[in-house]
């Protein structure tokens, strides 16, 4: 194997005066969120009650793209399953010689971005669909 050798000059230098302000706002957000979570309330509703599931039934909005999909045929659970196993895959898919400067979206890593950049906006479309435009009997309705 050859391996390429670094010199000094390859580095970039970081200035440690950058990191305390990333630490800074780090804290700030953090503390922002802390007490946004005490001060206003979680938009929960009551106790659920088996006998009289809501209707629609949605699941959390992190799941609500497989709920989507899945609403139109059970078979369509399989794709969910091949894209997680690609993004499991994804580390070990590039068969390409590593660049020597990061960049955004380089031109050895073409195919991984494609992938990633497609699923991830199907996904959140699909998300918006079943949060937003899905009214009772699971029916395309209006948000407004």
């Amino acid at each position: 194997m050859n391996k390429t050798r670094y010199n000094k000059a390859d580095y970039v230098k970081s200035s440690p005066h950058f990191f305390r302000l990333i630490a800074l706002a780090a804290l700030v957000l953090g503390i922002t969120l802390f007490c946004g979570s005490i001060l206003l309330p979680a938009p929960l509703l009551g106790p659920a009650n088996p006998g009289a599931a809501p209707n629609p039934a949605k699941s959390a909005w992190f799941l609500l793209w497989i709920q989507e999909l899945v609403s139109h045929g059970n078979f369509l659970v399989y794709p969910v399953i091949a894209v997680g196993g690609i993004f499991l895959l994804l580390p070990w898919l590039p068969v390409y010689k590593p660049v020597w400067r990061a960049s955004w979206f380089s031109n050895g890593q073409w195919f991984v971005n494609l992938i990633t950049i497609a699923t991830v906006s199907v996904i959140i479309s699909l998300s918006v669909i079943a949060a937003f435009f899905r009214g009772p009997q699971w029916q395309f309705v209006w948000p407004f």
